[in-house]
Formats: structure tokens, sequence, C-alpha cells
């Protein structure tokens, strides 16, 4: 059959997966259905149910028919499925005199499927009739329109951003409020984690990974040249700048040079360890309250409701303890992982450190020293190419097991980008979130240079249309790894957002 080789050509597992087969359905059945001049139509809103309707019918269809598109229908649970989707379709029933449910499969169904669906379907009596096509049905439109099948099949990925782009305008604060709403569904369920990066600490002062890498180059060179007079602190400053500015060395070579330079010998981390626990938390800037709103909103979050804990786990890329410090504040019993024999009861939450963990007191906890530290690229390398090291394991488990909450990364990390591809085999659409910076086109086309905002782009409206598409792009690239994007354009949205997830539970 025609379609067994489409399908074959886009099977990798996971979201992609879907998207491809939901993109070539929806554009092979809007050239099909709209030949017999009735109308076709995708749905426009996150909110409507349905992938695509078609008012008049077609085919056999002498009705409103609402079409769900599958990848894998046999894999679901028939009664699950039946719950949680078909009678969500009574809406569209009243609203639009629904007569059909068509739901399309690209993988076969076992007859033994169908009959237990058909079962578990006249069981519930649903106003509207429910029926489903595999490829064999699937593949008798297909034989039709040949020519067709082979240029959609050609151009997946690019029809599928044109249809996201062709859309209505929605405001796109709109669109995040729908978003916002599945993700307080997700939390609610209780099976959630949340993903720490970066701009966590931030929020409370910490320095970010260059201010960082400048000021362990000068604690080198005040090193080295210790009782060499004729070099002073503003000498080696200005030797760390000239140094950045010519050479830019990555940040992981750059902190590989370092950890060599402050290790006295080969394979003594202690020294450098050392020097990178003080600088961490020397360079605070203490304008920044260290219990920012964003990391007690996300202590918030841990908090046991009456219903029971609704987050299981917390991964954490950065090494601070800052939130192991609001957590005792908020008098929530924790745990910090950082090392492959690390337990925790089962009232603690765990907080997995997986990237190694720098408390300021390094008293306060033992086994620090068997921490593999990702700092370096000596660090990285060891992580990224054992797939069973524990860190590894400890986020697969997270993205497969829980819905997933992302919190101040940039989510370019290419291990994460890996794990989040490999756990997303086992899924058909976006299931995790991720909050990421919106450019405006205020900030995009003007700049500020010694408090001076000049224009570097001409036609605001061009560029206005680009970072749309932009947006677009990232959000569809995103899906692909099971995660939907959550758009803000000020800092201060995120702890705001992750307050009304809360307040939702209580």
């Amino acid at each position: 059959m025609i379609i067994d080789d489409i399908i074959a050509g886009i099977d990798e597992g996971g979201p992609k997966s879907y998207y491809s087969f939901e993109t070539f359905v929806q554009h092979l059945l809007k050239y099909h259905i709209e030949n017999q001049g009735k109308r076709f139509l995708l749905s426009t809103e996150l909110a409507r149910f349905g992938d695509a309707f078609a008012p008049e019918g077609f085919d056999q269809f002498d009705g409103a028919t609402l079409i769900e598109i599958k990848f894998n229908l046999s894999r679901l649970p028939i009664r699950q499925f039946v719950e949680r989707s078909l009678y969500r379709f009574i809406n569209e029933y009243t609203e639009n005199k629904l007569e059909y449910v068509l739901i399309i499969s690209a993988k076969p169904i076992p007859d033994k499927f169908l009959h237990r669906f058909y079962e578990e379907i006249e069981r519930n009596q649903f106003p509207f009739k429910v029926l489903i096509w595999g490829p064999s049905d699937l593949n008798r439109i297909a034989s039709k329109h040949r020519k067709l099948v082979n240029k959609i099949a050609n151009n997946l990925f690019a029809l599928r951003l044109s249809s996201a782009i062709s859309k209505p305008v929605r405001d796109w604060r709109q669109d995040r409020e729908e978003i916002i709403d599945n993700l307080k569904s997700c939390y609610k369920k209780g099976q959630f984690s949340l993903f720490l990066g970066a701009g966590v600490s931030s929020s409370a002062g910490m320095p970010d990974w260059n201010t960082l890498l400048n000021s362990l180059f000068v604690t080198y060179l005040t090193q080295e040249f210790d009782g060499d007079g004729a070099m002073g602190d503003k000498d080696i400053s200005d030797l760390v700048a000239r140094l950045n500015s010519i050479d830019e060395p990555s940040a992981l070579m750059a902190a590989r040079y370092l950890r060599k330079g402050l290790s006295k010998s080969d394979g003594e981390a202690r020294d450098f360890i050392d020097a990178v626990t003080k600088n961490l938390y020397k360079l605070r800037n203490t304008k920044f309250p260290i219990d920012s709103e964003l990391i007690k909103s996300i202590a918030s979050m841990c908090l046991p409701r009456r219903t029971g804990a609704k987050v299981k786990s917390v991964v954490t890329y950065n090494f601070d303890d800052l939130l192991e410090r609001q957590l005792s504040n908020n008098s929530i019993m924790y745990r910090c992982i950082y090392t492959d024999n690390e337990s925790y009861d089962p009232d603690e939450l765990p907080v997995y450190h997986v990237h190694g963990f720098l408390p300021e007191d390094r008293k306060s906890y033992d086994g620090l020293d068997n921490s593999t530290l990702v700092f370096s690229e000596e660090g990285y390398h060891q992580i990224y190419s054992d797939s069973y090291h524990w860190s590894n394991l400890v986020q697969l488990n997270s993205f497969r097991e829980s819905n997933c909450l992302m919190v101040g990364l940039s989510m370019t990390d290419p291990n994460l980008r890996r794990l989040l591809d490999i756990s997303s085999k086992n899924i058909e659409r976006s299931k995790h979130f991720a909050f990421m910076k919106r450019l405006s086109s205020s900030e995009f086309c003007y700049e500020t240079v010694s408090g001076k905002k000049s224009k570097v782009i001409d036609n605001i409206d061009t560029a206005e249309k680009f970072l749309e598409r932009h947006h677009t792009l990232n959000e569809e690239l995103m899906k692909e790894l099971g995660v939907t994007i959550i758009w803000y354009e000020d800092y201060d949205d995120i702890p705001e957002i992750i307050k009304t997830v809360v307040r939702h539970e209580n």
C-alpha cells in the first residue's frame, strides 16, 4: 500500500512521528474533501477538541464529522481513551450538531482491540457515531491522489510550519493561558517533576557562567603570580578581559584549563572545587534577595497538599544550595542526591544535583567528594558518553514517568535535548513544559549602549513578522522533543504563573 511506505518513512517514535502523520492526514483530507466542494477546517485553538472538522461531512459521512488523529491507537487503554477523549467531544456535538467522530490511526488496529473498543462505545451510548480508520482505509484516499501524496510526504515539516503560521493571528498571551490550564491539570494529577537551570539561581543574584569563569581566571593568575610585585590586581583583571576578548575560548574548554591550573597535581580536584565554591558564593549580587520570588514560588509547588505531594522530584543543574535553604524555611522534608549511592525516604522530596553539588557549608553534607562536578569538559564528557550514568537515568526516568516543568533553562544543552529525544519515543504528544523568553520587537529592533537607545532594524513590520515565524518554529521544534513552550517577556512573569498553578490546587 502507498500509505505503508509513508508511515514507514516517518515512524521514528515519539511526538515527531505523530506530528508528521497528523500533518500528512490533514493535508491529504483537505485536498480530498475540498475537491468534493465541502469545507475542511483545522483546529485553530489549543482548547478546541479534535484535529480537524468537516462540517458537511465527506464520502460516506453524511453529516458534520470531527476527525481525531492518532499514531498508534491500539497502544492506548480503551476505557481511558473513551473517558478522556470521546466524552470531551460532546461539547462539539452540542455546538456543531456533530454526527460522526472519525478516529484515524497510522498503525494497523487488531480485530480484538476493535471489538473491545466498539463494545465500550456501545456501552457509553454517545450521541454521535464513532468510527475508526486504519492504514487500509486511509490508503483508499491516498491511492486517488498519488502525486499529491508524494508532494506532502516530501514537505512535511515545511507544511506543518506553514499551517502553524497561517492560523488566524491570536494574542500569544491568550494561547499561554490555555497552556497554563493544561499545566494546572498535570500538576493536580501529582506525577510531576521540576527541572531547574541557571535562571533560577540568577534570580537570587548568583553569578552567570562567564562571570564565574572570569573570577576563577583572576584567582588562578593571582595564585600563579603571587609575590610578583610588578603585577597588581588591576593588571590581572585587564589580562583576563583581554584574553577573553581576543581568544574567546568555549566555556567548557576554559573550565578545563582552569581546573588544570587550580589543581596542584593531576587528579587532585579539591583545590579546584574549593576555588569554585568560594567564587560562586562570593560573587552573589546581594542586591537580590537570596529568597527570590522565583525560588519561593518553586518551593511552594513542593509543599504537600491534602491529597499528597504533587512534585515527586526536583532535578537541578545548579551547583548552589539556595533551593535547599528555601525548602528548609518552608519545613519541607527533602534529601539532596548528588551520587549514585544516595537514597531517600518516601516522605522526603528528592533533589537531584545531576551536575554536582557545591553547598556553601560543606560540613552539613556527606560524600560530596564523590559527586561528579560537570563544570568542565571532563565531567561533561563523562556523563554524555555514559548512558548508564546515574544522572542520565534519573533524568530519563523523570521524563518518562512524569510531566516535567523546566524553569531557568535555555533548552540548548545537547545532553538534555538528547535525553528528551530518547524519552519521547513512547509518547505521541507533548507532555512537558518549559519557560522560554519571547523576544519583543522593541528589544529586537533597538539596542541600548551607554544609556543611549538606538535603532538597529529599520523595518519594524518585517521584524515583527520574522519574530512571529521565529517563535512558531521554536514551538514546533520543541514539540518534537515532547515539550510545550510557555512564553514570557519579563522574568517576573514566571513566579506569578507558578503561583497561579499552586493556587489552583489549594
